[in-house]
């Protein structure tokens, strides 16, 4: 079985929102990933942006557009 690993998992308003994350996080060679929404979490378009909580400090003063941030266990 797979160990849990914690995420932050950060949400949007809008299915273009996270379009323009996900476009905005590959160019600038930021890691993670476009998931669905998980079910604990009701916000949003139901789509999230997933990254280890070790990447989003050190990503989180360069990244913008997400509405909300949560951290999950996976």
């Amino acid at each position: 079985m797979r160990e849990k690993r914690s995420y932050c998992i950060m949400t949007f308003g809008k299915t273009t929102e996270a379009m323009a994350f996900e476009k905005m996080c590959t160019e600038e060679g930021i890691p993670g990933r476009i998931i669905p929404l998980p079910v604990v979490i009701s916000a949003g378009c139901g789509l999230a942006w997933r990254m280890t909580e070790e990447e989003y400090g050190r990503y989180s003063d360069s990244i913008k557009g997400y509405e909300g941030v949560y951290t999950l266990e996976m």
